[in-house]
Order: C-alpha cells, then structure tokens, then sequence
C-alpha cells in the first residue's frame, strides 16, 4: 500500500471539503475508451448544434494527458448551487438558478486556485491546472468515473444524497492519488425528465439533442433569430432552463446552498412580466453586473424575452 498516495488524497479532499466543495472524487488520468465513441456519433449527428467548439481539441477532450504535461490524477469536484427561491411573479421570465448570483466561473476559479495552493504547500512540487467548463474536459464524464453520481436520464450528473443542482470542476494534477470508483446509476425505469421536456430535447434515456434544448437556444444559440419551431414551447425561460433538474426526483434531497457569491440580486427575484419586457441596459448591468446571464448580452436576452412573449 503507498500511505504517501493516501496521505496526499486525503490532504486534497480535505482542503476541497474546507473550500466549500461539498464532493470530491479522484480518477486515474488516463484516455477515456468508452466516451470516445460515444463522442464521435454524437458530434456526427449535429446534435451539439452551432457549438463548433465541441468539435475542436477531440483528442483533448478525451485524454487529460494532453492537457496537463505527465497527468496522473483528475480530482473532480462539486459545488452546490441549489436556491429553491423562485421568482414571485409566475407569469415573469424565468432564468436557471444557477445563473441568480456571481457567476461561478470567477467563484470555482477562485477556490481551485486555493486548492492548487494548498496542495503544493503541503506537498511540494506539484503541476496542475483548473477546468471550470471553459476547456475541453468532460467534466460529467470524470465526475462520474470519480464516483460522485451516475449521468442520469436528463443527461445531468445525480447524486444520490444531493440530486444535480450543483458545478463540476477539475484539477488535473501530475500528482498520483488514490482513484475512487463508480457508483451504480438509479435512474431505473423513470422517464420524468423526458416526458417533461417541451422541446423533445431528450431524444431517448441519456442522450440530448443539444440544438433543441432551452438552455441551448437561450445561451449557446448566437443567431438573431429562435428557430419558430419552437414558438409556445420554452415555458418563458429566458436564460438555461432548470424544467428536466425540478422534475427529477433526485433532486428532492437538494439541500440550499451556502455561497454568499451566489446569492441573487435584491431585486432579481421581484422583478414583473413587464418589468423584464422593459428592462433597459442600466438596470440589465445592474442586476447582471457579474452574472452568467452576460453571456447572452443585453441584445440576446432582449431577444429571447421577445420570442417567449409571443
């Protein structure tokens, strides 16, 4: 037994327990077999829409060895997100909770920077970088093989004690640690999410055409205009969509989270049907200022309001 592999994982999960991660999960880094051709067909398919960037760096995406010079661990990590508040007016534009405080691209940096930190601190020289969803890493894919739920139906990470309503991150680090292993899937013969999706994005148990997914079309979609197939059916989300997460019942072991920098805007949450449909740049910087919803720009939330109100 290598008690020095042990001892280094048990300082890294540790310090990610402290910063707040409520999980976190070791994987060997090491090419990903059984995603790669599951990858392939799914790109082949166009199901990832106009994310072009999902075609790029396919190597990378599939083996943490070309990201990290001589990787030897993944540490995956989850960081809650759940805010069971809802907006008070029901006929207002919705946007998914976890776009309601800081955006967590800053705040997960933050904290992996932290945790790089301590590791090297404690156990000298270590090389690594930090992935929040802005490098080709499947961070589903090394969350589950990590053990820290199974890819549900819905195509989300669930965790058994903790549904889905949390970020996934990394750490690739050339650094061994002790691997954890996977969990089994409970999905069983439950197709909630699927029956509830308005936009048949689920096209069948654990796969996702990405191009007709609400979050997709409010988000990742850049054209002036929301295809009219979709009239009547984005429920009045205007940002991501949290309709498959609600549904799952999973999810009813979701507990508030604890990060002030994810705490909404005073006002976010009080906002009218019509206060949305004449919100102006200034009150759009206000309530956004350093929110996920920047992504779209005013012009793309203007747009997607607009299409939701027809």
């Amino acid at each position: 037994m290598d008690l020095s592999k042990d001892r280094y994982t048990a300082i890294v999960k540790q310090k990610a327990n402290e910063l707040g991660f409520f999980y976190c999960g070791i994987s060997k880094a090491e090419f990903l077999a059984e995603q790669a051709p599951q990858l392939e067909k799914w790109l082949s398919l166009g199901m990832h829409g106009k994310m072009e960037y999902m075609e790029r760096n396919f190597d990378k995406r599939l083996d943490p060895r070309l990201l990290v010079d001589g990787a030897k661990s993944v540490v995956s990590l989850l960081l809650n997100y759940h805010n069971p508040e809802k907006q008070l007016d029901s006929e207002a534009p919705k946007i998914s909770q976890y776009a309601y405080g800081e955006d967590y691209h800053f705040v997960i940096k933050d904290k992996l920077k932290e945790l790089l930190k301590h590791i090297q601190s404690e156990i000298g020289e270590v090389g690594g970088r930090v992935f929040v969803d802005s490098a080709p890493v499947m961070d589903k894919a090394w969350a589950e093989k990590s053990g820290l739920g199974w890819l549900g139906k819905n195509t989300n990470l669930i965790h058994p004690k903790e549904g889905s309503f949390f970020f996934i991150a990394e750490l690739i680090l050339d650094l061994e640690l002790t691997p954890d292993g996977p969990i089994k899937d409970y999905c069983g013969t439950c197709t909630k999410c699927i029956d509830a999706c308005p936009t048949e994005a689920l096209v069948e148990p654990y796969k996702i055409d990405a191009k007709k997914c609400i979050s997709y079309l409010t988000i990742e979609l850049k054209d002036q205009l929301i295809p009219s197939e979709f009239e009547g059916k984005m429920d009045n989300w205007v940002f991501g969509c949290d309709i498959c997460q609600d549904i799952c019942p999973w999810n009813r072991f979701s507990k508030r989270h604890g990060e002030p920098r994810f705490e909404p805007h005073p006002s976010l949450l009080y906002l009218t049907a019509s206060d949305w449909t004449d919100l102006t740049e200034d009150i759009f910087q206000q309530l956004f200022q350093k929110s996920a919803v920047q992504r779209t720009k005013m012009k793309g939330l203007q747009r997607n309001i607009q299409f939701t109100q027809k």
